[in-house]
């Protein structure tokens, strides 16, 4: 006897698979490879604006796309940022306010269905990225400055924005942006949609688990052309010798997260290539306004003062990271603030705590081991570095991101990209009204911030953006809520028969264009 919950349940389970299409029958001479990646984590989910994370976006970034492309490949360092059609073939300003974006024709979803306006309107709808009550708060900081999105035809959308923004289009070409389907999202719910969403891109999604693997196989009516493997595989591997271990055996074609100091050991085998690029994201310290001690920010500004931060790029990444000046990055063009830099003075940080009558409270560093490459070398450097200056340090390996911030958080390591060519996709979406330390209450004395990034996302006029930036800057810089240690390097270690390029970001571009195999 089947009960009436039973019933439902099977019945649910019988609309969702027609919504998701069938896997693939490849052909009996199907002679294109599987490509195996080891990564180091895999994401919770696979809802690609719920899950802006490094690792998250590794592999979302090969089942979605966006309406417009930035081009990182397209310069001869990775690092290019021109804006090209994608699931948009053009797109015009009407106004300040206003962009007018037409639809590539003829485009498929993984179900089947047609990419049109109703589903690019759903997804920048008021409720899921923006608005009062957004399903996903983190899609705020990019599109919380958006008033409407309505379909004008069937391949043809309109954009309102509340205010006049100069971004709009690097919005719609950068995170959070990546289009869902209207029909698959509705009929299966948030949370099974976050488990196997049905998107455009070149791969879709057989199977997840955060703990094991996520497994994709070519959706061949990709409208980029047919993907070059048949399946593709993230593989959760922790340990990095388990990783190079695979690699060498030929388990693995592709492995994440090699430390500098591993490149040449990993890059001596023949048959294996290393292949890094600086990334466009800063590893931070983040401290905590309401415990105690760090209320006070001169203890917070001793801390960033303590830190050689030259000396941890020379000693963990062999000349591979950066120490940029502040959170300020030469990408952002004319909106680039020359002439900074993050000092380091043991001498004045001496002072800074005497003047806020420090006695050697406990400082306590929190950490996970293996997430960022280096973090927890960083991290013993770090902790010896404030004990010069008198600061009573130490340090906590914990094993996720929720004890890291936890209870009792002072400080704990973070990352921010530059998720736009501007500060709009930066410092404002990390530190801003609706980024993660101010809606945590971890930073509370940002008003003066907030007001300038505000009037930031209105400007248009260069020179008044400029001078907007450079103020909050020097508030970020003086409030101390955080600390940029260096822009690091990523290396991948990868069989020397295949064609790839890594991006500036974690994004693994696994389209036809980027993803060819040789003989090996």
């Amino acid at each position: 006897m089947i009960t009436l919950s039973r019933r439902r349940f099977l019945e649910g389970a019988s609309a969702t698979s027609a919504l998701l299409a069938a896997p693939q029958a490849f052909a009996a001479g199907e002679t294109r490879p599987t490509f195996t990646v080891a990564v180091a984590d895999l994401p919770a989910t696979l809802e690609p604006a719920r899950e802006l994370s490094n690792v998250g976006t590794r592999v979302t970034y090969s089942i979605f796309d966006t309406l417009i492309r930035r081009d990182f490949l397209g310069a001869a360092d990775g690092g290019g940022s021109e804006l090209k059609p994608h699931l948009a073939t053009k797109w015009e300003r009407v106004s300040p306010q206003e962009l007018v974006v037409t639809l590539r024709q003829g485009v498929k979803f993984h179900n089947g269905d047609e990419l049109t306006s109703e589903d690019v309107a759903y997804t920048f709808r008021d409720g899921r990225l923006w608005g009062d009550k957004a399903q996903i708060p983190g899609g705020k900081p990019y599109f919380g400055i958006l008033a409407s999105v309505e379909p004008i035809d069937r391949y043809t959308v309109r954009f309102r924005t509340k205010v006049a923004d100069v971004l709009l289009e690097q919005r719609l070409a950068s995170w959070c942006a990546w289009i869902v389907n209207k029909r698959a999202y509705e009929a299966m719910g948030f949370e099974a949609y976050s488990r196997k969403p049905v998107a455009t891109g070149p791969y879709r999604v057989v199977s997840h688990s955060a703990a094991e693997a996520t497994v994709l196989e070519a959706f061949d009516d990709y409208f980029m052309g047919k993907p070059t493997a048949r399946r593709v595989t993230f593989r959760r591997v922790p340990e990095l010798a388990a990783r190079v271990a695979g690699l060498v055996a030929g388990d693995y074609d592709l492995i994440t997260n090699i430390p500098p100091d591993q490149m040449s050991v990993v890059g001596a085998y023949k048959d294996i290539d290393v292949r890094s690029v600086v990334l466009a994201n800063v590893h931070v310290l983040a401290y905590n306004e309401q415990d105690k001690v760090l209320a006070d920010k001169r203890v917070r500004q001793a801390l960033n003062l303590a830190i050689d931060r030259q000396k941890l790029v020379d000693a963990l990444w062999q000349g591979t990271a950066q120490v940029p000046p502040s959170h300020n990055f030469p990408e952002y063009g004319q909106m680039f603030v020359e002439g900074r830099k993050l000092p380091y003075d043991p001498a004045r940080a001496k002072a800074l705590l005497q003047q806020a009558g420090y006695k050697g409270e406990p400082i306590v560093y929190r950490t996970m081991a293996n997430y960022y490459t280096n973090a927890l070398e960083a991290a013993q450097i770090l902790v010896e570095q404030w004990k010069a200056v008198g600061i009573n340090a130490s340090l906590q390996v914990v094993e996720n991101s929720t004890q890291m911030r936890g209870a009792g958080a002072q400080i704990f390591n973070w990352s921010n990209s530059t998720r736009l060519p501007d500060p709009l996709g930066a410092i404002w979406v990390a530190w801003g009204p609706a980024g993660e330390h101010q809606v945590s209450k971890f930073w509370t004395s940002a008003d003066g911030f907030n007001k300038a990034g505000t009037a930031l996302e209105a400007e248009v006029d260069p020179v008044k953006r400029k001078a907007l930036f450079t103020e909050m800057l020097d508030i970020w810089e003086d409030e101390a809520p955080a600390t940029i240690l260096y822009q690091p390097s990523e290396a991948y270690a990868i069989k020397k028969a295949i064609a790839w390029r890594p991006t500036t970001f974690y994004f693994m571009d696994l389209r036809p264009g980027n993803l060819s195999f040789g003989r090996s």
